[in-house]
């Protein structure tokens, strides 16, 4: 009498690979569309990571050249809610703090400005004349878009530099225009180009102090002052910018730290951020619904396929395993398309807007993770229902 020992069935991982291969290409349009729902939830979560992360890196190599050493000080108010005034020596005060390298100002002027004696009173456009230091540019670490700056000869003559909102507003392209300020005509002898660490400056026309005294009434208090300090003596220059400013009054006397406002704007784009992630999240749940939806209806079609195989010694593990292939593989193909899609978004905006390409690496590396797992979230369900499909109901359905 003879002993018959059964093999058990087995199926290589290459062998799954393939049939879930397989079960994909059946159907391409489905597969396509449902891995095109996976694409855009994680396309969207990298493109806003990617820009907001080369964003950072923009503002980082922006802070690096700018500095963050530049404090200002501008006038406060009293106990009774008035305005105060800054001493008119109040630059040469600042100059005389340990730490303080340089230090320049600027004073505001009841002078209207427009572009011609015709213009309409009221169409000020928002400019504001100002009485510059002849150190102002240097310390702000403005540039000129054309022209030249204000110097010894030219700051006592009616001649302005136009920042760069204000040169838009006034439609002048090139020095050497004439405009209307204070009930004259100034000469523009320069353009400057935005000032990030002092945007104010952005919508002013700025004329030299003594021309500023001579016709427009400058008294010779500054309205705001810069100084720049050496990098580890910031916190106590601003400590003792106050008292020495104005000894009777320090509470009367604000310090700012323009660097300061360029990375509380940027904490409040990451915060935005955050929010399009959570959207991103969303788009990327609703495309694990499809792969699980397409993948139910694939059950329930390929029944009479489940039922030989099982009839051909198929294992509900092999089923299973088949079935889950599919799910993994076609959120995989979702999430690799999401990433790249993503990639080149960021790619395109930062290059559009200039800014340094950066993106981390740890970003599409958890986008794939993350496909992965609602794959299997999503197929699970799908695989173990054909898994426990009994092979005669299969076979008659």
């Amino acid at each position: 009498m003879s002993t018959r020992t059964t093999t058990p069935s087995r199926l290589l991982g290459r062998d799954v690979l393939r049939l879930g291969m397989a079960g994909l290409r059946a159907r391409p349009t489905r597969a396509v569309l449902s891995a095109l729902g996976i694409a855009i939830g994680i396309a969207a979560m990298i493109a806003v990571l990617g820009i907001s992360s080369s964003s950072q890196a923009r503002l980082n190599d922006e802070l690096a050249r700018l500095g963050t050493n530049l404090l200002t000080a501008t006038a406060g108010r009293d106990l009774l809610g008035e305005e105060t005034t800054l001493p008119a020596d109040a630059v040469a005060r600042v100059g005389m703090v340990d730490g303080v390298e340089s230090a320049s100002s600027t004073a505001a002027l009841e002078a209207p400005v427009y572009r011609s004696p015709l213009s309409d009173p009221d169409a000020t456009g928002g400019i504001t004349a100002m009485a510059a230091h002849p150190a102002l540019l240097d310390v702000v670490s403005g540039t000129l878009r054309s022209g030249d700056w204000l110097n010894a000869a030219t700051s006592t003559y009616p001649t302005v530099v136009l920042g760069h909102s204000t040169a838009e507003r006034l439609g002048v392209a090139t020095p050497g225009t004439r405009i209307w300020l204070g009930g004259r005509f100034f000469t523009v002898v320069g353009v400057l180009d935005p000032v990030a660490l002092a945007p104010e400056l952005d919508s002013a026309a700025l004329v030299g102090e003594p021309v500023a005294g001579d016709v427009l009434g400058f008294d010779g208090r500054p309205t705001t002052v810069y100084e720049r300090s050496v990098d580890g003596t910031v916190p106590q220059v601003r400590s003792r910018l106050a008292p020495t400013i104005s000894p009777e009054h320090p509470e009367q006397v604000e310090i700012s730290r323009p660097s300061d406002a360029l990375q509380a704007r940027h904490a409040a784009d990451r915060a935005f951020t955050g929010l399009l992630v959570a959207v991103g999240s969303v788009a990327l749940l609703v495309g694990g619904i499809g792969v699980a939806n397409t993948m139910v209806i694939a059950a329930l079609e390929r029944r009479r396929e489940i039922g030989l195989r099982r009839a051909l010694g198929g294992t509900r593990a092999h089923i299973l395993a088949q079935f889950l292939t599919e799910a993994l593989l076609l959120s995989a193909l979702g999430g690799v398309a999401g990433c790249g899609i993503g990639a080149a978004v960021t790619g395109v905006l930062a290059f559009g807007n200039d800014w340094p390409f950066a993106l981390p690496l740890i970003a599409p590396a958890a986008g794939l993770a993350a496909t992965v797992v609602i794959g299997a979230i999503a197929g699970f369900y799908p695989a173990l229902r054909a898994a426990r499909t009994p092979p005669t109901a299969a076979l008659n359905s």
